[in-house]
């Protein structure tokens, strides 16, 4: 059995919680947040972050808290011979996930990020079909993601750029990115546009990013938004002899509509492929299990993630870098 804390018991931290509570092996001990009327029992009650931090019996944290706090209790986990699963973003510049590195590569911990997107079960599916070249090399990749809001949303620390470290991009557009840089690996040339428009908060409402990887001669754009006024999310990647759409989101509220793989091989010669030649799979697994299952699998065998480790959110957090520079 191993003994879990929960950092942070927001939205995150309670489906943290449930989807533990699915894995036998896992077992969660103590939970800790300020605002402790979300936390049903009181015998899981924490009376601060040190508590589990310095508990012995706390094998793993899962830290689901604001996202300028993500960086500073990944370290004392980590000095602490915590696993670590911290959801997204890692921190706030990527210089801080350097500083994180510096002291996971002296530590036995397992550290883990909660880029869950790539555990959707439409994503493992393309991700199997471009690693066989079964249409050939990407071509090109459009992703799409936003979502509607109100006033509430910025009545929080999210509206305060020091602690959130950005707007809608480092809120959602992340997780499109991390998908360009799973499925194209780098950018090296970032062309940008970030607006904010509407709101007229500290943070940007809308993000449009062209990006090139010039070694593999892909092109990709986003544009990530919170004027969206209905959940959206779509990507689109298209390779030399076919493409892979993917429209809607498995999500618990339904917002985002169903979440279906559309997939079609091209037609050289007239007649030209029409909608009726894709093939549709529709997707409604639980990926957060699945997501928490890696995680397990790398402490039981004691190994490093392969994909959604500080490496990759070094990556994902220096792109966004370079997105908001450009966009300056």
């Amino acid at each position: 059995m191993i003994n879990c804390g929960i950092i942070g018991y927001g939205i995150m931290g309670q489906i943290r919680h449930e989807t533990c509570d699915l894995i036998d092996r896992f077992n969660v001990v103590k939970i800790y947040d300020p605002n402790n009327k979300n936390i049903v029992s009181n015998s899981l009650l924490a009376s601060s972050e040190q508590e589990i931090i310095e508990n012995e019996n706390i094998d793993v944290i899962f830290i689901c808290t604001p996202n300028y706090l993500n960086k500073d209790l990944t370290i004392e986990c980590i000095k602490n011979n915590k696993h670590v699963f911290c959801e997204k973003p890692p921190a706030l510049k990527s210089k801080d996930v350097l500083e994180i590195q510096s002291y996971e590569k002296e530590s036995s911990s397992i550290l883990m990020y909660g880029f869950n997107h790539r555990h959707h079960q439409s994503i493992v599916a393309c991700k199997k079909i471009i690693s066989e070249k079964k249409y050939g090399d990407i071509l090109w990749i459009r992703g799409r993601y936003g979502k509607s809001v109100d006033k509430s949303f910025l009545n929080n620390w999210r509206s305060d750029l020091n602690k959130s470290g950005g707007g809608i991009l480092m809120d959602q557009g992340i997780h499109m990115l991390d998908l360009f840089l799973y499925f194209c690996d780098n950018f090296d040339i970032v062309k940008s546009l970030v607006s904010n428009s509407y709101w007229n908060s500290d943070i940007e409402d809308n993000v449009f990013a062209l990006l090139r990887n010039s070694q593999d001669d892909i092109s990709a754009s986003l544009h990530s938004t919170m004027t969206q006024w209905r959940h959206l999310f779509s990507l689109e990647i298209f390779l030399e002899s076919g493409y892979l759409v993917i429209n809607g989101l498995n999500t618990s509220s339904g917002t985002y509509g169903e979440e279906t793989l559309s997939i079609a091989q091209k037609r050289s010669t007239p007649p030209a492929a029409t909608w009726k030649d894709e093939e549709k799979i529709s997707f409604n697994d639980n990926f957060w299990e699945t997501e928490l299952l890696y995680f397990l699998d790398c402490i039981n065998n004691k190994q490093k993630p392969k994909m959604c480790n500080s490496n990759d959110a070094f990556k994902i957090l220096d792109l966004i870098e370079r997105i908001y520079e450009d966009g300056k």
